[in-house]
């Protein structure tokens, strides 16, 4: 096994011109399908887990005064924040179903420009 020529032939692929521009056309398609339903899910995902953070300092008196009031309201807080990560992927799953809908039939078409068929 010749490393020398393997590494050779990598690197003039990496410098060579690109005719594949419908299959980037492509890739480009399903990235754009694809982050609004990635970039809801982080954002939602992250503040959902730090409302339930607030939630817990509260509970365990670390965020207000030790009184049962503010714990009774940090366990409603802590809840709130785990329902929102409880629900994070089903919305995660219909918004990237309609990104995939909507990009669906230039995926196809281009998909079959590709294939030749």
């Amino acid at each position: 096994m010749n490393t020398d020529k393997i590494y050779a032939e990598h690197l003039a692929n990496e410098y060579a011109p690109k005719d594949d521009s419908k299959v980037i056309a492509l890739r480009k398609l399903d990235a754009r399908a694809k982050l609004p339903a990635t970039i809801f899910t982080y954002t939602f995902g992250i503040l959902s887990a730090l409302i339930t953070g607030v939630g817990m300092c509260m509970s365990m008196d670390v965020i207000g005064n030790s009184s049962i009031t503010i714990f009774i309201l940090g366990v409603v807080i802590g809840m709130i924040g785990l329902i929102g990560m409880g629900v994070n992927y089903p919305i995660y799953k219909k918004i990237l179903a309609h990104g995939k809908q909507k990009y669906a039939f230039e995926i196809m078409q281009l998909a079959k420009e590709i294939s030749g068929q």
